[in-house]
């Protein structure tokens, strides 16, 4: 039965039909261009898909996003309602992560960037202090920002968090709800890590950038509709903000004329903090097609609501 089409980019079918081939040699996934009848379409594979393509398909009843965001999803106004929808979560994401996080904050709390300007200029400064004093704060606890939290925690650092719903975490303090001006008066090293939705869009802005304690370093490895770009490269021009690790862009790719490039207190990387195992994310779409077929309670499934 040729019910399930595959949705994404053409650079990456390839890896995800190997992966899938290798689990159910026998399974027929379709692409856009090969579907003949979208009747039979009952599962949708996506990733970036064209918007409105989806409610082409009458007879759908599950769309798997192919990666652990499901922004491409909510941000469709066409999804067809009552459709149930998943995503991965996979613990080498969780890996990659906290260790893009780890290492974005040691670079800045042992002044890297004092001492490749010191390498550059022959300069041997052993009377600096080595360490920077931080208090890290997780904007968005949820799989991965509450990874990165604990062991970060477990290595010795002052970690605290703030989610929409309360959340009890061993070792951290916990900040929701109307908590916010509180949770971000007391950090210098602001992680963001929460899923892109409608009330998150431009939350890392100047309103938000004008509660904060500073001097205050941030980490984006969310998404880049979450960050106000104009009003990043301002509080840095002002102090606000001491440097910006960014991952995630409003333009992927980031375009060559973006200021970003050339500011010397940002630091960018291609959106490659965590990026989605194919063989582990296939398991899991198999399970959850499985799961759909006999009407099972399916793992990791969201709520469009409220985007994650």
């Amino acid at each position: 039965m040729k019910n399930v089409i595959l949705i994404c980019p053409y650079s990456e079918r390839e890896k995800w039909i190997d992966a899938f081939g290798k689990l159910i040699p026998n399974w027929d996934i379709q692409s856009l261009e090969e579907i003949q009848n979208k009747d039979l379409i009952t599962t949708a594979l996506v990733w970036n898909h064209p918007k409105g393509v989806l409610k082409t398909f009458k007879n759908l009843n599950l769309i798997c996003s192919l990666g652990a965001g499901v922004d491409h999803l909510i941000s469709d106004p066409d999804i067809p309602k009552g459709v149930k929808i998943t995503r991965i979560v996979d613990p080498l994401l969780s890996f990659s992560m906290s260790n893009y996080i780890i290492m974005a904050i040691l670079q800045y709390h042992r002044k890297f960037d004092k001492y490749i300007k010191d390498q550059k200029n022959k300069v041997w400064d052993h009377n600096l202090s080595p360490e920077i004093d931080i208090s890290i704060g997780f904007l968005g606890l949820g799989v991965l920002g509450s990874d990165a939290a604990i062991k970060l925690k477990n290595i010795g650092f002052d970690v605290c968090g703030y989610s929409l719903s309360h959340k009890k975490i061993d070792g951290i303090n916990c900040f929701y709800g109307n908590q916010m001006k509180e949770f971000l008066s007391k950090i210098n090293v602001l992680v963001c890590t929460v899923p892109y939705t409608p009330k998150t869009h431009n939350l890392l802005s100047e309103k938000l950038f004008n509660k904060l304690k500073t001097p205050t370093y941030l980490i984006n490895v969310a998404r880049g509709k979450v960050q106000n770009e104009i009003d990043i490269i301002k509080a840095l021009d002002n102090g606000i903000l001491t440097g910006a690790f960014l991952d995630v862009f409003e333009k992927e790719p980031l375009p060559e004329s973006s200021p970003l490039w050339n500011h010397e207190k940002i630091k960018i990387t291609p959106h490659i903090a965590s990026i989605t195992n194919a063989e582990a994310g296939a398991k899991q779409i198999i399970e959850n097609y499985t799961r759909n077929k006999k009407n099972e309670k399916l793992i990791n499934e969201i709520n469009l609501q409220k985007g994650y």
